[in-house]
């Protein structure tokens, strides 16, 4: 695995089918570094920083989740720095969390083959909520590179969260585009107002969860494609 460079501020490792890992991207300020979603685990989160270490950027200050899934949050007890999310994914971390404390893993273990390949037998998951909560939208400077966090009506889940660097004009959507993971559902309207959203934005490349980054209107036509009644 490498870390791919997209413009002078941003880097992400790609994702990886196998165990369902989402890209986890980085964006660089002069003064603060911010990833965006925690991974799968804390392996995720690991090798994920060897690779920033290799390239000798700084370890993120700030890692912004895009939505509550597992694949994206639980290596969130391994990253370094703050974590930030709005409420209502906090609110479904904090659920997980004392199921998982109270009940053990085996709930969770079964949902998707991918998440055994992640955690093998004897793997302890750990859920964390986040250091940081907010709602409807904030900005952080980064130190000449300006990021727009913002919660989002999408079709994916209900707690989306999209994260925009200004200067790059680069998009993070998670999985935001995607149908429901639960339901196999992809609502019509919820997918309207997600593409109204990201042309409101109007940024010129989109990196989504599990896919490289394309131009904007790859992303829409893409969305706006075998909806649900």
């Amino acid at each position: 695995m490498e870390l791919k460079r997209l413009n002078e501020h941003i880097w992400y490792m790609p994702s990886e089918e196998e165990r369902d890992r989402p890209n986890l991207c980085y964006v660089k300020g002069s003064r603060l570094g911010l990833a965006v979603d925690a991974g799968h685990s804390a392996a995720h989160v690991q090798e994920f920083y060897a690779l920033l270490e290799k390239e000798s950027l700084p370890l993120p200050d700030i890692t912004v989740l895009t939505h509550w899934h597992w694949d994206h949050t639980f290596g969130m007890h391994a990253v370094h720095g703050l974590t930030l999310a709005n409420e209502r994914t906090d609110r479904y971390l904090a659920e997980w969390k004392e199921k998982i404390e109270k009940n053990g893993p085996g709930e969770f273990l079964a949902i998707h083959e991918s998440i055994r390949r992640e955690y093998p037998a004897g793997t302890e998951v750990t859920v964390r909520t986040a250091d940081m909560v907010f709602s409807g939208e904030m900005t952080l400077d980064l130190g000449g590179c300006t990021v727009k966090v913002l919660q989002a009506e999408a079709p994916h889940t209900d707690d989306s969260t999209l994260v925009y660097a200004e200067n790059d004009r680069v998009l993070f959507v998670g999985d935001s585009t995607c149908h429901d993971f639960f339901t196999g559902i992809k609502r019509a309207d919820l997918c309207a107002k997600m593409a109204d959203t990201i042309r409101k934005i109007n940024p010129a490349v989109i990196m989504e969860g599990h896919w490289v980054p394309v131009p904007m209107e790859d992303t829409l036509e893409d969305l706006m494609t075998n909806l649900s009644e």
